[in-house]
């Protein structure tokens, strides 16, 4: 059997030496002393995109892989713009087909994997790219936004699921390198949200010669065309980022939608050559009140405005006055998110399609109090989410109410209704007389422990056991992914500004690759296809809100809130504005000296 702790390190040995390669400097004007400090409140999973939908695998990854399209920094709502074609594409026959034209002179950052030559970035790199999301080896979660969408290319997986390799080799009639940098995608069926797919963050070119060189481990060997490399990488600890000596760089040159914000923005940073940031210090920091300490010790440049600190640091929706005094800035913002429980529909205790199983996950639902979440766990800083799709994404109607409102007696009749009786403790049992106990896996945070006590109120109150089991991020992730645990706490934020975005979620041949609930209802899945075969307007949002009623019949999830955000930072940080979209900022600011 192999030792994983030594292949581990020497993957990282590795690794570390490539960090430190000799190269020849390009045009990245980046300053090595202008250094960025940052904090994440939980930890990735590595850089390897095509196996992972971890948020802070992707926020990392922004900054090293790039697509060929990305989004304008101060445009909202998000607005789609090239980022290495050198415009936005030629669509013909019906949204159908799709000619991308690749700036030349674009490199990868050094690695010994290229063997001392430089790589530049063409079609064909883009082209591996996407085959290797539709590789069965690698799992991925972000298969779905290209499965049976491609000319040709689902005919490869299929043939290398039945062989055990994909044989990237094999010409798809649909992904084509016309010349070196010239891409042409063919679907299969119009689809109006491609030009979204193709700028998430999965799609950043990777090069062959990398992945075929590093194989399991590169996840902890990135390598890609952005403006950023990993120096220095302490899994769950710390993640250092340099300028990449290749990048080529560009001109900051946003435009201002007319706000004051904007317009001053656009006069600090206007004509000046990106990036300006040479380093990136990023420190996992779970606990919200050692991540607020180190904000408030100057150890942090940049923050999220922790929950926990929200009164003391707010006076409504501003600032303190002794926060505003040491010149610290806010950019208050609604993600374009939401946040839910998620039930293991293969689980043999909440999970199921029978209508007790569906009773019961109802009511642990309508036991639970929204109110109390936003009071008690968010402190103010979150909105009721009645639907599945958020505001300021396509789909979200402010008009659709949720079946699932919080109501005791009605989810003690529920209970009832299909046979939960009360034992003599007053708690309920199964339908079949075996004990009931539910368990929802959390992170260490001290929020989640909030939630945990709101969670046992509610359920008290109908009669059901919980326990709490506790464990790291990266860990619950990779155990859902895997559909074993019984309920877990899901967030997502929009990578595209579409409710489809959301809606895959819960797409039943995700299930184990990113439907983390391992949903698979025929209703649900008739409903998406339907969805996505529709042109943006009235009658796609129809179906939209159809599928939102499907999941609430269902109860794979329970959706909750939206949360408000506040990020501070530092007088010294000029041009910050959080992105709906985009996570990594740093290509786009400065910092002063101070």
């Amino acid at each position: 059997m192999p030792d994983p702790v030594k292949n581990l390190c020497s993957a990282l040995a590795l690794f570390f030496a490539a960090t430190v390669a000799p190269s020849v400097q390009a045009a990245n004007p980046a300053d090595a002393g202008k250094i960025v400090r940052q904090a994440f409140e939980a930890a990735d999973d590595g850089f390897d995109m095509a196996k992972t939908q971890n948020f802070y695998s992707g926020w990392v990854s922004e900054a090293i892989f790039e697509p060929l399209l990305s989004y304008d920094y101060l445009s909202r709502p998000a607005r789609l713009i090239p980022l290495t074609a050198e415009a936005m594409p030629e669509i013909s026959d019906q949204g159908k087909v799709f000619v991308f034209k690749i700036k030349s002179g674009i490199f990868f950052s050094p690695d010994p994997a290229f063997k001392d030559k430089k790589h530049e970035l063409t079609a064909q790199d883009y082209v591996y790219t996407f085959k290797r999301l539709l590789d069965p080896v690698n799992r991925s979660p972000n298969a779905s936004f290209i499965e049976g969408k491609i000319v040709g290319l689902d005919d490869v997986a299929a043939k290398a699921k039945k062989t055990g390799k994909f044989d990237y080799d094999t010409p798809v009639a649909g992904l084509k390198a016309i010349d070196k940098y010239t891409l042409r995608v063919e679907l299969k069926a119009t689809d109006y949200n491609f030009l979204y797919v193709v700028a998430y963050g999965g799609f950043g070119a990777v090069a062959r010669e990398v992945i075929e060189a590093y194989g399991d481990q590169t996840g902890l060997h990135p390598v890609g065309t952005g403006p950023y490399m990993v120096e220095k990488y302490m899994p769950r600890s710390k993640i250092l980022l340099t300028a990449n000596p290749e990048f080529r760089g560009y001109i900051w040159d946003f435009k201002s939608t007319g706000s004051a914000r904007d317009e001053e923005i656009v006069k600090q940073m206007k004509g000046k050559k990106m990036p300006q940031v040479g380093k990136v210090d990023i420190s996992i920091i779970e606990e919200e009140q050692s991540r607020w300490l180190a904000f408030q010790d100057k150890q942090l440049d940049i923050d999220k405005l922790p929950q926990s600190a929200a009164t003391a640091a707010l006076d409504g929706a501003a600032l303190k006055p002794e926060l505003k005094a040491q010149g610290i800035k806010m950019d208050r913002v609604t993600d374009a998110g939401i946040v839910f429980t998620i039930f293991n529909m293969r689980d043999p205790v909440v999970g199921g399609y029978t209508k007790e199983k569906i009773a019961l996950r109802r009511a642990v639902g309508m036991a639970y109090s929204y109110e109390d979440e936003i009071t008690q766990m968010r402190l103010g800083q979150a909105v009721r989410s009645e639907m599945i799709i958020p505001k300021d994404v396509v789909g979200y109607d402010p008009a659709y109410r949720s079946s699932l409102a919080y109501d005791i007696s009605l989810a003690n009749k529920l209970l009832d209704h299909f046979g939960y009786k009360r034992g003599p403790d007053g708690y309920r049992n199964n339908p079949d007389g075996s004990s009931l106990t539910l368990k929802k896996t959390v992170e260490p945070a001290a929020i989640y422990k909030v939630q945990s006590e709101i969670y046992k109120r509610g359920l008290d109150r109908i009669g059901i056991r919980i326990e709490f089991p506790v464990s790291n991020f990266a860990d619950n992730l990779k155990a859902a992914s895997a559909c074993k645990l019984n309920m877990w706490g899901g967030a997502w934020n929009a990578d595209f500004p579409d409710g489809e975005n959301f809606l895959q979620l819960l797409y039943g041949p995700k299930a184990g690759a990113g439907n983390h609930a391992c949903y698979e209802s025929p209703a649900y899945d008739a409903l998406f296809r339907k969805a996505v075969s529709l042109p943006l307007g009235e009658e796609r949002n129809k179906v939209y809100a159809q599928m939102n009623r499907q999941v609430e019949a269902d109860t794979p999830w329970i959706v909750h809130t939206s949360r408000i955000r506040s990020w501070l930072y530092r007088p010294w940080i000029v041009g910050y504005k959080k992105h709906p979209i985009l996570h990594s900022d740093w290509a786009f600011i400065d910092v002063e000296k101070h």
